[in-house]
């Protein structure tokens, strides 16, 4: 595992990430913590007085009645719910690597959970957390707010970001949202959270100092050198022990095969459709399940497909969909928010056939399916006949989409972009297998038919004719707006990095492989889709004196915030490479109620 203190160090217990907020409703909201101790028990303190009470007073205070006021002190007391995170592990690529020779090794962590009841819509109550670990020692939080969600009518600042991934400029990035903006309302990440979601240590403590948690709670510790070769450190932003974390999938929160003695890095990258594995599964039914038991089977195949299961144990989020918390729609305020599960796995565009690609398979082909890649495959349907789709529709139709004064949907993949991931389009591989005159199979190859994109041919018209106001996307990396016959389109994932944005003014373009592959279902530059992209309004970046319609930079962070006080989104971006500079405004856009 990751060294710990000596021997004869003494181990002061701590929590290992400050308390954070779920799923709020009209009068409660829920709190969690993790730690890396099962403990005795966890409780959730609330009230007026919670910061006044001294720690042996707090302890006998969870003991006692849930509502117990001590010595006339207002403090409310909620037990939290406990479960083990089942497959958090670390290995000898974690930072710092853990001593796994032989593959990965878990690294017990667990998830406590708590709900503050009885609050008052538009009143922030103070909090903390308090555990007793296994000895019985108490560790507890230092004291926050938090409140239920607001009601319609109440203004409301949100966050909305994606594309973290421990990557260099996030904690700088978050830190200038609370330096800029204050205590936002609530935090929409539109995924791409961290790189490899069982490894613990992206969500935790990262040695670089840029995990998930600790950038999003300001405990972050990551270093940029500036222009001149000085290093400044960053600590994240006092985000979500504050305000809610609302999230959605994006291709790093879906984990791959369970491969032991493998590492991490590289069951992620092993996803195979869930078809396959299936397929796989009835061929051995027999020998795997002799009993039937359709646990077993359920289990069995998604140990051989992907799943989501570390993050489903770390978010609560709305559940009433076909999918449970893997696609969602909430109201917060005046938004009606939907978070769609839109996302595929990511391979290489690169033609050289030493690894599972894009376009293409690796060769020599393996003989087992399950080894094969199966091309840039998509996790969760959402074309015509797809249950999301079904239920997104019935969604746009109900009163509470209807009726509120900004509709929002969050999802990962682009319908319109200039990334490097917005080609080619967004649509199930469909495989061509070459052979020679003997019948032997030589080649696997790919193409994504252009006419079949889920996105564009099923997915925007529905959009476009239910109101939808704003598309907030990630994936690609770097900043890119859109608008199309009432619908905002935005990419703000310049966040912790940039791959570059493939654009007639950038110079770059996108890998398009060349015959016997059709070139009308790949996109060198532009828009796949056919949009221009509109330029910041406020202060754009220029190449000499053309002004450039897109931000893609390893030197800039941005982040954009969507205001309901006036419909406002606005964008900000921030100069690591001159860390006494401004944040500087660069776009702002109106939605229209």
């Amino acid at each position: 595992m990751i060294a710990g203190p000596a021997e004869d160090q003494p181990i002061t217990p701590e929590l290992l990430t400050d308390p954070y907020l779920q799923r709020p409703t009209d009068d409660s909201v829920e709190i969690v913590w993790v730690t890396e101790f099962p403990g005795r028990r966890h409780w959730l303190l609330y009230g007026a007085d919670v910061a006044e009470v001294a720690v042996e007073d707090l302890v006998r205070l969870s003991e006692g009645p849930r509502s117990t006021v001590g010595a006339a002190r207002a403090v409310r007391v909620s037990e939290a719910r406990t479960i083990r995170l089942s497959r958090m592990r670390e290995d000898t690529d974690s930072r710092p690597p853990a001593d796994a020779p032989n593959g990965p090794v878990v690294r017990p962590l667990w998830r406590h959970a708590a709900r503050a009841e009885g609050l008052r819509p538009g009143e922030r109550v103070p909090y903390r957390v308090l555990s007793l670990d296994d000895a019985g020692r108490p560790v507890l939080s230092a004291v926050f707010t938090l409140a239920p969600k607001p009601l319609p009518g109440q203004a409301v600042k949100i966050l909305l970001t994606s594309d973290h991934q421990t990557l260099p400029m996030t904690p700088a990035n978050l830190q200038k949202v609370e330096e800029t903006v204050g205590r936002v309302d609530a935090v929409f990440v539109v995924g791409d959270l961290v790189n490899h979601p069982d490894r613990a240590s992206q969500w935790f403590d990262d040695a670089r100092g840029t995990a998930f948690f600790p950038a999003l709670q300001g405990r972050a510790s990551a270093i940029i050198e500036d222009q001149d070769g000085r290093e400044t450190r960053y600590r994240g932003g006092r985000l979500i022990q504050y305000a809610p974390l609302y999230t959605v999938i994006g291709n790093h929160e879906v984990m791959g095969r369970s491969l032991p003695g493998r590492g991490l890095a590289y069951e992620f990258n092993a996803a195979v459709p869930r078809t396959v594995a299936e397929t796989a599964y009835e061929r051995r039914a027999g020998e795997i399940n002799p009993s039937g038991d359709p646990e077993i089977r359920a289990r069995w195949i998604k140990d051989n497909s992907f799943n989501l299961d570390s993050y489903l144990e770390l978010f609560t989020l709305p559940a009433d969909s076909p999918g449970g918390e893997t696609y969602w729609a909430e109201t917060f305020g005046d938004i009606r928010v939907v978070g769609l599960y839109v996302t595929q796995i990511w391979r290489t565009p690169k033609l050289d056939a030493d690894r599972p690609g894009r376009y293409r398979e690796v060769d020599p082909l393996p003989d087992d399916p399950l080894d094969q890649g199966w091309g840039q495959h998509i996790f969760e349907r959402i074309d015509r006949s797809s249950d999301q789709l079904a239920w997104l529709e019935r969604e746009l139709a109900s009163p509470a989409f209807r009726n509120a004064k900004y509709r929002v949907v969050l999802m990962h993949h682009p319908i319109h972009g200039l990334g490097a991931n917005s080609s080619p389009p967004f649509t199930d591989p469909v495989r061509i297998e070459e052979r020679d005159t003997n019948g032997v199979l030589t080649d696997v190859r790919y193409e994504y038919p252009r006419s079949e994109d889920h996105l564009i041919r099923d997915l925007k018209p529905l959009l476009r004719r239910a109101g939808v106001q704003l598309v907030v996307n990630g994936h690609s990396h770097l900043w890119n707006r859109f608008f199309d016959r009432g619908v905002h389109y935005l990419e703000t994932s310049n966040v912790g990095n940039s791959f570059g944005a493939f654009h007639a003014l950038g110079g770059q373009t996108r890998p398009v492989p060349p015959p016997p592959w059709d070139p009308a279902n790949a996109t060198s530059r532009g828009d796949p889709n056919g949009l221009e992209p509109i330029p910041p309004s406020i202060d754009p970046e220029t190449d000499g004196d053309r002004v450039l319609p897109y931000i893609a930079s390893n030197r800039l962070t941005l982040f954009s915030i969507l205001d309901t006080a006036d419909g406002s989104v606005t964008s900000y971006a921030f100069d690591t490479g001159n860390p006494g500079s401004e944040v500087r405004t660069v776009d702002r856009f109106i939605l229209k109620p």
